[in-house]
């Protein structure tokens, strides 16, 4: 998958009207995920996707210590809309992300984080089943 067909993805399932909009949904929650992961997490999650996407997670700061409440307000305040849009926005690109990558990949990211992040893969793991 390259990055346009990446981003029409986003935009499709967010039902955004414009490309843009995606794409700061896309960098919202990706950095976001990124700064919450440890590196190794991060490069692995990234490394199957478009090099455009990939750097989100990639150039973050990772390694930082917040829970999932302070995970949604990060990427509201990136992505400028609400918390229960950050949140359905942020679980429909892991979602995207899961069918990109190979399972053990996301199943690392998931598995790195603590109990409270389980919404965010709410969508991938029902599309799993």
């Amino acid at each position: 998958m390259n990055y346009k067909e990446f981003i029409g993805q986003v935009q499709h399932r967010l039902e955004y009207a414009q490309f843009g909009q995606a794409v700061r949904a896309t960098r919202a929650v990706l950095t976001t995920l990124g700064e919450r992961l440890q590196e190794g997490e991060a490069t692995d999650l990234a490394s199957p996707l478009p090099m455009e996407i990939d750097r989100y997670l990639t150039t973050a700061d990772h390694g930082q210590r917040f829970d999932y409440q302070e995970f949604l307000d990060r990427v509201a305040d990136r992505e400028g809309v609400d918390r229960p849009d950050a949140n359905y926005h942020a679980q429909q690109l892991v979602a995207l992300v899961a069918e990109i990558v190979p399972p053990g990949n996301i199943e690392k990211a998931h598995n790195g984080l603590p109990e409270d992040f389980d919404p965010l893969f709410e969508l991938a793991e029902a599309a799993e089943e």
